[in-house]
């Protein structure tokens, strides 16, 4: 029973990050879409003796899409997944990965960076921030 349950709500919680992606993509001025951000890639981060590792999933943004920088204590990804052509006539029957412009701003753990290595691997966007000191 507790696996059902547990099950439900993993379930009911997926469908509130949905619907909260699908609303800030869909409800927003037209001409806004295009000078701001309209989504926020998931990230991971991980934290090492040497290093700070953050992960972000972005298939089919292409790496020169995506700029990286630190302002003080908060890393800043952001970048554009493009629209694919075919999307303008397709008939759409499920639509889960956004597209157009993207950003997403973390605070890093405590500490000083060098500057960031950036590369990507199996759609994400690795970024290892080499602890200073």
């Amino acid at each position: 029973m507790n696996d059902r349950r547990e099950w439900m709500w993993a379930n009911a919680l997926d469908a509130l990050v949905r619907a909260e992606r699908l609303h800030q993509q869909l409800f927003r001025p037209a001409g806004a879409q295009m000078r701001t951000a309209n989504w926020e890639p998931p990230l991971d981060i991980l934290e090492t003796d040497q290093e700070v590792l953050v992960v972000a999933a972005l298939p089919g943004v292409p790496p020169d899409q995506v700029t990286v920088r630190i302002e003080g204590s908060d890393l800043t990804i952001a970048g554009e997944r493009p629209i694919p052509p075919v999307l303008r006539t397709a008939v759409i029957h499920r639509m889960e990965l956004p597209q157009g412009r993207f950003e997403r701003r973390v605070q890093l753990p405590h500490g000083l960076y060098h500057s960031p290595a950036v590369r990507v691997a199996d759609g994400c966007l690795i970024i290892s921030l080499s602890k200073a000191g």
